[in-house]
């Protein structure tokens, strides 16, 4: 396996080899034109899921997430160092956020994790948001399932960092790891709302800066208010320095021993069917003229909100309807 970027690279694959033969021996070419389908989108993207339904591995999926600046891309970069140290072969998705204008992005997070390039056990791919809110993309469930297919131990999925709306990072991580640091002021309210509910396993990084202790106990006061049994660790970490990196995996591993295998891609395939289901119903929805007279309609006062989305939802569900008087 060789790190690879967005595209296809030389294969050393015989030309009687089929794509998802090479994808399923760990073949980078094989892997980047796989991903390069999932996230182009239409027919040929619809060809590589049905093949990945029965292709499965069992990588375990980490994710990590937290506030802007906290140190994420460079926390993922000391916990590959971790894994590569026991010999665990690595795939990275680095979702970035994409320009509001001309929908490109910087891709920046395979340059903080440039150590790796030549590294034939770790593969790294950024990925565009695309305006997709949460902190991911909605190319992201199939392409963890072709990282799993090609058979890798762990897969790193960094999301954008956006504060509390990425809570759907939990959806497709096995472990999420949320993080934070101290001076980041009101970074550490934001969260505490939303992603830090899902949290497995909570990390002050830049832990040897002034503040740390408190930011460790603020984290640990509002985790007092979980209705949870348990409560996740919060780990002191100098990611910069690789300090605190093993007692973060060794927390990783026990959530991760701790849960049943086969719910990762069982998982994944819910929420890329729910993903779906809600981008098809929006597109009808956005579509059909009713929508207009229907507003009119509340505006006006003849028909209440809620009755209103109840007929909009109908006749998106079922479209023959569009066309009776």
């Amino acid at each position: 396996m060789t790190v690879v970027g967005d595209d296809d690279t030389a294969s050393t694959a015989s030309p009687g080899d089929s794509l998802f033969d090479r994808l399923r021996r760990g073949d980078a070419a094989a892997v980047a034109r796989a991903l390069s389908a999932i996230e182009t989108g239409g027919p040929q993207a619809d060809v590589v899921r049905g093949r990945l339904q029965s292709l499965d591995g069992a990588a375990r999926v980490v994710g990590f997430s937290g506030p802007p600046g906290v140190g994420k891309s460079t926390l993922v970069n000391a916990y590959i160092d971790e894994l590569r140290s026991q010999a665990r072969s690595v795939a990275v998705l680095a979702v970035d956020p994409s320009s509001p204008v001309t929908g490109g992005a910087v891709l920046g997070d395979r340059t903080r994790m440039g150590n790796h390039t030549s590294d034939p056990g770790v593969f790294i791919r950024s990925v565009a948001s695309r305006g997709h809110l949460g902190g991911l993309a909605l190319s992201i469930p199939s392409m963890l399932d072709v990282l799993d297919a090609a058979g890798f131990d762990d897969i790193v999925l960094e999301a954008v960092g956006a504060g509390q709306s990425e809570v759907e990072i939990s959806h497709f991580a096995d472990t999420t790891v949320i993080l934070s640091a101290p001076g980041l002021g009101d970074d550490v309210q934001a969260i505490k709302a939303g992603i830090l509910e899902v949290a497995d396993v909570l990390v002050v990084n830049k832990a040897d800066l002034p503040g740390a202790d408190e930011t460790r106990r603020h984290l640990e006061a509002m985790l007092e208010l979980r209705d949870t049994v348990t409560s996740p660790p919060v780990l002191p970490v100098v990611a910069l320095h690789g300090n605190g990196i093993g007692a973060m995996t060794q927390a990783i591993d026990q959530n991760h021993a701790a849960q049943d295998a086969s719910c990762g891609p069982q998982r994944r395939a819910s929420e890329a069917l729910r993903q779906a289901a809600i981008a098809e119903l929006t597109r009808r929805i956005a579509a059909d003229p009713e929508l207009d007279r229907l507003g009119a309609a509340i505006h006006r006062g003849d028909i209440n909100l809620a009755d209103a989305v109840g007929a909009l939802i109908n006749r998106a569900a079922s479209p023959d309807e569009r066309n009776q008087p």
